[in-house]
This record gives C-alpha cells, structure tokens and sequence, in this order.
C-alpha cells in the first residue's frame, strides 16, 4: 500500500512537472511567434548612407529606401518596421536615441555599430592625407581602442537590446574589407595602406563577432558577400574617396546594400 501510494506521488508530480515544462515551452514559442517586428539599428552601414534615395524625415540621419533595412523590411512584410540607425552613429548614440521601438513585440533586430567608436572617420582621412606611416600608425591606435574599450560598450548595446526586446532574434552585421590588393590601383593609397586598412576591418569584425556570440547573437559577415566587390576590383559596392559628396567615401553603393549586406541579413534572420 505504501508503495501504491508513493508511486501515484512520484507519477503525479512527474505529470505535473511534465506540464509545467510543455506549458512554458509553449508559451514561450508563442512569444516568439507573435513578436514579428523589425528594429533596423545602428550607423551608417545599416542607414545606408552612400546608397542614395535618403528619406526627407530622416534629415542628417540619412535614411535610404535602397539600405538593406528597407529592402529587407519591404521584401518580408514584418508587422511592424522601425528604422532608427543613423549616420554617425556610435554606441552610445544607439542607447541613447535609437532603442525606443525595441519591445516585448520585436522579433528581428539588426545593427552595424563599433566603427565610429573605433574612429573609422579619422583613419580613412589621415591615410588620405598624410602619410603611411601616419596612416599604420593611427590604424594601430584604433586597434588598441578596440582591444581596451571597444568589447564594454559593445556589451552595453547588445545587454540593452536583449532586455528590452527579449524574443527577439538579433543580428550583428560586420564591415567589409575596402580594398582589393595587388595589381594597379588609382585609389590613392599605397598597396602597404589598403593592407593595413583591410586589416583593420578583420581586427573589428573579430571583435564585434566575438561579443555578439557571447550574447548570443548571429554575427553577419558581409566579407565573403564583398569579395570581388572591393575597391580597386573593377565592380566596387564601395564608395572610394569622394570629394563632391565626402560623407559617402568608403561607404557601401546602392548595389552594396542589396548585393552585399542583404543576402547576409537573409541567411541570418
């Protein structure tokens, strides 16, 4: 009789627990299933500044209906779409200004953000205008900037968005390497230069790739989509040096936004 009794114990609290379990698994994946809206985040990579098409309201945020955002949210139809990356836009500016619409409703995020922390801006002038040693060196400082301070702000972003959209799916999206090296190049920058700047980028998508994954996010590499496409190859998705327009330099084309980082939010999402 006592076993009797402490088999029908044991098996009720199995069953309990056992619905318990399938009853929070359940409400979780309806959570998710019902958080479809997309938060395009972050800087001028993902605002898609140097595609052109800019919409009016975004002002000096720059905006475009051909940045992969768009494309991506006119392609799938979210329930809800929020665009609020930004030109110029460093960490601190997306947790300042650009995380409002993230909700318990968002279930896609994506953002680009590090570069112009790392002074992205500073080192494309510098090896522009000066010379190559000035321009190894101020690559190296940026380096040692994504090394020391870098990964902490990083986490500050990626910390934010997870407790504010917390069934969200998020993906990071990288940078592409500028240059294609060797052979003849009219860019302006020596072949020691392209290398050290496409250097520059695998040192911060390392670092960007390395904190999305231990929070959990998807790391975009837009490099293989790039590739063929850089500067100096003959068909560049990328902006070299403009001087009409120099807020566009080394900034993605409208061919870069759809060929080069869209197909990566695709796979990604």
């Amino acid at each position: 009789m006592r076993r009797s009794r402490l088999t029908a114990y044991v098996t009720s609290l199995l069953l309990a627990t056992a619905f318990a379990l399938t009853g929070a698994t359940t409400a979780q994946a309806s959570q998710q299933a019902a958080a479809t809206g997309y938060v395009a985040l972050g800087d001028s990579y993902s605002s898609g500044v140097g595609a052109g098409s800019y919409i009016s309201s975004s002002g000096d945020c720059k905006r475009s209906t051909k940045a992969y955002p768009y494309l991506w949210a006119a392609a799938h139809s979210p329930s809800s779409f929020s665009f609020t990356a930004c030109s110029g836009a460093r960490t601190g500016d997306v947790l300042a200004n650009q995380l409002g619409p993230l909700g318990s409703g968002t279930g896609l995020v994506s953002i680009s953000v590090g570069g112009n922390d790392a002074g992205f801006s500073d080192v494309m002038t510098t090896c522009v205008l000066q010379s190559e040693s000035a321009c190894v060196a101020r690559i190296n400082t940026a380096k040692a900037y994504v090394d020391s301070t870098l990964p902490g702000k990083l986490d500050s972003v990626y910390s934010a968005i997870s407790a504010k959209a917390p069934a969200a799916h998020v993906v990071v999206l990288g940078y592409p390497r500028f240059y294609k090296l060797g052979g003849s190049c009219l860019a302006g920058l020596s072949e020691t230069e392209r290398a050290a700047i496409n250097s520059a980028a695998d040192y911060l998508d390392s670092a960007i790739a390395k904190r999305a994954a231990d929070h959990g996010f998807t790391f975009g590499d837009v490099r293989p989509t790039f590739t063929g496409h850089e500067i100096c190859s003959g068909s560049a998705w990328l902006h070299s040096v403009n001087w009409l327009n120099i807020g566009e330099s080394y900034h993605p084309t409208a061919s870069g936004q759809s060929g080069g980082y869209l197909p990566v939010l695709n796979a990604s999402d």
